[in-house]
């Protein structure tokens, strides 16, 4: 019915950039927030940053200056540019988004499948 797909996950050196794209698809009225959690083996997954829909933005300390999210309403898309990155930015990446399904008078959760982020020398 609804769909979130993930790419750009890979390997890179520290100090190297990756660009996370998650395209939704299905019957979707309206997406309301859009966002990328992480998770490393072991711990609890963390949200790392979102987007509303009048553009505002979060994101956790750690990334703040160096990831950047924005948003392609016209094409469902959202995007995580992360620059410089380090080490300890290694994890599954998973979007998420809160959209309203054509028909429907409430908004759901929904989630990519992830993509593997790995930063190591």
């Amino acid at each position: 019915q609804v769909q979130l797909v993930e790419s750009g996950g890979g390997s890179v050196q520290p100090g190297g950039s990756l660009r996370l794209s998650c395209v939704a698809s299905g019957n979707i009225a309206k997406i309301n927030s859009m966002g990328w959690y992480r998770q490393v083996p072991g711990l609890q997954r963390e949200l790392v940053t979102s987007i509303a829909l009048d553009g505002s933005t979060h994101y956790i300390d750690s990334v703040k200056g160096r990831f950047t999210i924005s948003r392609d309403d016209a094409k469902n898309t959202a995007y995580l540019q992360m620059n410089s990155l380090k080490p300890e930015d290694t994890a599954v990446y998973t979007c998420h988004a809160d959209l309203l399904l054509t028909g429907s008078y409430y908004y759901w959760d929904y989630w990519g499948q992830g993509t593997q982020v790995t930063v190591s020398s």
